[in-house]
């Protein structure tokens, strides 16, 4: 069952944002702070600028592939179901224990005001998040909407009234390590997890309104807001609090609130810090849960993680197995989660580069993302070197996020090996080695994608395509030639004599020329009886001789029809009229391989369908 499109741009953003505004800035900083320093501004700016640098891979392949799940439909089908499948699990984890961390940050607070008991409170709070996704992601969301406008509003406050407040004496020495720059590196590695939020929004990304201008917008806006945003917090926060008592510091914005504005800072900060824990842990659970979802709908866990409530039209099991996840995660070590977090989302973003690569190099036609990352495949590769040593620069902890692979691989071997999903990496191989090993059912599969994405609805020029029969030349032939080629594939399905067929078309011809561009020529002629209408699509690689003005015709559509369907036949030219005005229209068309392709450079054309 298809999901509801319900997210617009500010829903995208305030997903993205709330996901990532949260842990990361109202408790890693005391962390953070006593392995750098106060370069820890630094690591965090790091980490700002590699996520958006990173996350355009991610926005490509979202763009081109909107579907739940996210990086790991991403990993599947460009590299196939066993990678996918680890892929999955693993940002399903991730996102999963630091929407954990943030519910346990929340009941921390009500620890501290009220007394509350730390795991009961989060095992409530987990439920409430879990009963509002039920409900809808549109509720979700709105929620996380307004949260987090409430949250960059206390953050700006906080950040204006601060930065007066900051004594520079408080940045000496700048970093603790004599290691410098590797300590800053490495911390970046692990306050990387505070921009987790970015890969959230990829695994929605099948209820988004319009994907192809809200993901890019919406994500780029939120990982520059919140790179700002983080770097001129930790700026005031080193700037206030003395090092002695910031390392370490589990409520560092909260006492700087204190220190600065009595009382009433430290309630509205700590009002902040649950509204960050709220946005992160509500967008982490509408992220995460798409996951299982994903993984179901291709056979690699099982069938009823797919099931989606007929109400509310969400992932209702998928779901509950996320909020159990988090209940049981509560007991692991603070600094164990943030790393194996971090760890897997960049493992994620290496995979999301990668991803890119094979899906550009396999020359899969279907592969149409309206946003494609700068400066292939030089960025990209960049982003894999940067990333894998982000991940082995923090040491040791981060090897336990493996513990899940094992896992992973179960599963695929249960399920997995019955997938007959094809993958980019096959594609690519069959294009190294010129050998036949794909059926195309990918290109079926994101031809599909395409349609959802686009809101295409099949009209009665689709299904004429779809049943047209497609002829490709690869040599320069003369027209006459074409014309008896023509009339040897339709003679028999018409019920003209091939002979008189041919006399037909060339006789038109003669006429004057169907040519209607250098490229494209629309050759149409009448026939006797009734109900009577083809369309044949006609590939010719190296041109067929038209007339002097297009003596390299490509692109060839061939009409023939009784005169009761002279509307259809108009309708079916002002369709091939805006198809062919598409400036990307001939380079496709000259990249199809085969029948398949031909007809889906059609197919999934621009242009104004009829009802």
């Amino acid at each position: 069952m298809k999901l509801k499109k319900t997210l617009d741009l500010k829903d995208v953003f305030c997903i993205s944002s709330g996901a990532m505004i949260s842990s990361g800035i109202f408790v890693l900083p005391g962390i953070a702070f006593a392995q750098v320093g106060p370069a820890v501004f630094v690591s965090y700016l790091l980490a700002g600028i590699m996520a958006l640098l990173g996350v355009t891979a991610v926005i490509e392949l979202a763009t081109a592939m909107p579907k739940a799940g996210g990086d790991y439909y991403f990993v599947g089908c460009s590299m196939g179901p066993l990678a996918g499948t680890v892929s999955g699990l693993l940002s399903w984890s991730a996102i999963t224990f630091k929407s954990a961390f943030a519910v346990l940050g929340m009941s921390e607070v009500f620890r501290v005001l009220w007394e509350f008991p730390l795991i009961p409170t989060a095992t409530i709070l987990t439920l409430i998040f879990v009963v509002i996704n039920v409900v809808g992601v549109k509720k979700a969301a709105r929620l996380e909407v307004i949260l987090v406008f409430v949250l960059i509003v206390l953050m700006i406050f906080y950040i204006g009234l601060g930065l007066p407040e900051v004594d520079v004496a408080n940045f000496k020495p700048f970093v603790f390590s004599d290691k410098s720059v590797l300590s800053i590196v490495a911390v970046s590695g692990m306050v990387f997890v505070s921009f987790g939020g970015l890969l959230k929004v990829s695994s929605v990304s099948e209820e988004v309104v319009n994907p192809q201008r809200n993901i890019p917008l919406g994500i780029i806006m939120s990982v520059i807001a919140v790179t700002v945003l983080y770097t001129l917090i930790i700026i005031v926060t080193v700037g206030v609090l003395d090092s002695e008592v910031l390392k370490n510091n589990m409520t560092p914005i909260a006492d700087v609130a204190d220190r600065i504005y009595g009382t009433p800072g430290f309630v509205l900060l700590t009002v902040a810090a649950i509204f960050a824990f709220i946005t992160t842990a509500n967008a982490g659970i509408m992220a995460a849960s798409r996951y299982p979802l994903a993984l179901s709908r291709d056979k690699l866990v099982p069938a009823f993680l797919a099931k989606v409530h007929s109400k509310f039209k969400t992932p209702t099991t998928a779901i509950y197995l996320t909020g159990s996840l988090m209940i049981a995660v509560q007991f692991f070590n603070l600094e164990t989660l943030v790393k194996t977090a971090s760890a897997v989302i960049l493992a994620s973003y290496v995979l999301s580069n990668l991803a890119v690569i094979i899906l550009r190099e396999s020359g899969i036609r279907n592969y149409r993302p309206t946003f494609r990352a700068p400066l292939y495949p030089w960025l990209q590769i960049f982003s894999i070197i940067v990333f894998s040593a982000m991940i082995v620069s923090m040491g040791l902890k981060i090897f336990m996020s493996i513990a899940i692979i094992p896992v992973a691989l179960i599963f695929y071997m249960i399920y997995g090996r019955l997938a007959t999903k094809e993958s980019a990496l096959l594609h690519l191989v069959e294009r190294i080695t010129n050998r036949k090993l794909t059926q195309h059912s990918l290109e079926d599969e994101l031809r599909e994608i395409i349609r959802q994405r686009d809101d295409i609805v099949k009209d009665e020029f689709d299904m004429l395509v779809e049943n047209s029969p497609v002829m490709i030349f690869d040599k320069e032939m003369p027209i006459n030639n074409l014309f008896e080629n023509v009339a040897e594939l339709l003679s028999d399905s018409i019920s003209v004599d091939k002979t008189e067929l041919y006399n037909l078309l060339y006789d038109r011809e003669d006429e004057s020329s169907t040519a209607i561009s250098p490229e494209v020529a629309v050759p149409h002629i009448i026939i006797d009886g009734e109900r009577v209408f083809h369309l044949l699509l006609i590939k010719a690689s190296e041109g067929i001789f038209f007339s002097e003005s297009s003596p390299k015709v490509k692109a060839i559509f061939l009409l023939v029809g009784t005169k009761d369907l002279r509307n259809q036949h108009l309708k079916t030219l002002a369709a091939i009229a805006q198809i062919i005005q598409n400036k990307q229209f001939i380079e496709r068309w000259l990249k199809a391989d085969n029948k398949r392709q031909v007809r889906d450079v059609i197919l999934l054309a621009k242009r104004q369908r009829s009802n």
